[in-house]
């Protein structure tokens, strides 16, 4: 509950934006009671196995100690491909089937959740987009003509409170043809972008694979595209306008010009601002976009108002930042992530621990006819990794199957333009924190056993 109002206080006073109005000192009892059922619940029915087992050994047996697994071997140990110590660790994991179900279980579930909520971080990304050219503050033409005078940019750059200043020129519905049919096309348009717009497509992974943004650069003849599934362009494809032929360098992995994403049909093209002055003529901007500094006040936003025109429209949208509720949640998903991390190390070193515990006796034997304490490690390490490896296994066939079902049905359904692919470096770290794991986990009781005198071990029990 403390850590709770601890939350809440942060999401109110740091985050603020939608969490504004956040409650701070409430208590819920349905928390409160879920969690005290989820607990009872949990620890009876973690007893109910054990105690079952317990209450079926006889008195002698419970008296002697003597209550190792009885079962019949008929063959030994397979060691062609293993050496000794590494063949009896794998059989001591697969031999009770019912152990390496729930160790295997225990390893797949954290990865499953981890793809899981891995989807839920690209969804934000998608509900709330965090581009690195988002202006506070727009200055716009009425009619949304190239009509904003461009000296206006360099008097606004040395203003108190402006971070950065560019602009965007734009030419609507200009007839075009393609070389590949040489046909007359529906119009195109024709957006420029100055330099740092060009630098946030690179810095945002905005470009699909094999863009070369860098020729789009300064007064050249190539261009950028957006893109969808339905748009016929391809890189490398050129198009004439006027008496200018450009080649497509790039394209978009999506149309930020329209509501959904998707081109519809049209074919934008986004040049630099010196090909899009000498292609048009065109010098003023359509629009000016401003970044404010951190410590950008009212009267700072005031002053920038008042040295704009009256014909022109000013647009404040600092109010519109999403920054922080992003954030927000992007703290709690990974909070949420390092959690099941942090679980799963401990089960995972809890399980291994047990599993040495029992065989304690057997261990002992070993060292008594000639095991050595690098050998025990390997083995309990062979144990470890057999239930690591099935886990990973299990879990990133079940976890990507599950992932690609909530990336199409959060996403793709909504977003075109988005396509599911394998989370490479999810998976890197979750294998990565896996083995760590396992390596934790034999660490323990390898070094307890390594301390006890062989006759401590086989009399332990």
């Amino acid at each position: 509950i403390v850590i709770t109002w601890g939350l809440c206080a942060g999401l109110r006073f740091f985050v603020g934006e939608e969490f504004s109005n956040i409650p701070l000192f409430r208590v819920s009892l349905i928390g409160i009671i879920s969690g005290i059922i989820v607990g009872v619940v949990t620890v009876l029915i973690a007893a109910s196995s054990p105690a079952k087992r317990a209450a079926k050994v006889s008195p002698v047996t419970a008296v002697s100690g003597n209550s190792e697994n009885t079962n019949i071997i008929r063959h030994a140990t397979n060691n062609r491909f293993f050496k000794i110590e590494t063949a009896l660790g794998i059989h001591h994991a697969i031999s009770v089937r019912k152990n390496l179900i729930l160790m295997t279980s225990s390893f797949a579930l954290s990865i499953i959740l981890f793809l899981s909520f891995s989807v839920f971080i690209e969804f934000i990304g998608y509900i709330m987009p965090q581009s690195s050219n988002t202006s506070d503050i727009n200055i716009s033409s009425n009619d949304s003509s190239n009509f904003v005078d461009s000296k206006l940019l360099d008097t606004i750059s040395g203003m108190k409170g402006v971070k950065r200043v560019f602009g965007r020129r734009s030419n609507f519905d200009i007839p075009a043809e393609f070389n590949k049919d040489n046909v007359l096309s529906s119009t195109i348009d024709i957006i420029s972008y100055d330099e740092f717009d060009l630098d946030c497509l690179i810095k945002d992974k905005q470009l699909r694979k094999g863009s070369n943004i860098s020729k789009v650069y300064g007064d050249s003849n190539y261009v950028l595209a957006t893109w969808d599934e339905d748009s016929p362009l391809k890189i490398g494809d050129k198009i004439r306008a006027g008496n200018e032929e450009f080649e497509i360098a790039g394209l978009l992995k999506y149309d930020p010009f329209s509501s959904d994403g998707s081109t519809n049909g049209k074919i934008t093209i986004i040049t630099s601002g010196e090909t899009f002055a000498r292609l048009t003529g065109i010098t003023d901007y359509s629009l000016i976009m401003i970044q404010t500094t951190n410590d950008a006040t009212d009267e700072d936003v005031t002053a920038i108002h008042n040295v704009v025109d009256e014909h022109y429209m000013f647009s404040d949208k600092r109010e519109q930042r999403t920054t922080s509720t992003y954030m927000a949640f992007l703290f709690f998903v990974y909070g949420f992530l390092a959690i099941i991390t942090l679980v799963t190390v401990l089960n995972i070193m809890n399980s291994i621990s047990m599993s040495v515990s029992a065989r304690i006796k057997q261990y002992g034997a070993m060292r008594a006819v000639g095991m050595d304490e690098h050998q025990l490690t390997k083995m309990i390490a062979a144990e470890a990794f057999t239930y690591a490896l099935s886990g990973c296994i299990v879990g990133c066939v079940v976890g990507l199957l599950l992932s690609k079902l909530l990336y199409d049905n959060l996403i793709t359904s909504h977003f075109s333009y988005a396509t599911w692919s394998i989370p490479v470096i999810p998976i890197m770290i979750i294998f990565l924190f896996v083995f760590v794991a396992a390596i934790a986990a034999v660490y323990v009781p390898s070094k307890r056993i390594r301390k006890m005198a062989i006759t401590d071990t086989i009399n332990e029990l």
